[in-house]
């Protein structure tokens, strides 16, 4: 004897709840990071600099 099965209705599945603090997270991007040319001339400018400074303070009295 053969049993009627009514089909299940469907079920939906409802979205989780989005935590409101990681969108704003999700669309941040990184900045650019500096070249290594870059930070070699800086690197450089800060040495001239500070050898410019110490030579004004500390003068050479050498003959």
């Amino acid at each position: 004897m053969p049993q009627f099965t009514s089909p299940r209705p469907m079920q939906i599945k409802a979205l989780k709840p989005r935590n409101p603090l990681v969108a704003p997270a999700l669309k941040r991007q990184a900045g650019r990071h500096q070249s290594a040319t870059d930070a070699h001339a800086q690197r450089q400018q800060a040495r001239l600099e500070l050898r410019r400074l110490l030579r004004d303070r500390f003068p050479d009295e050498s003959p």
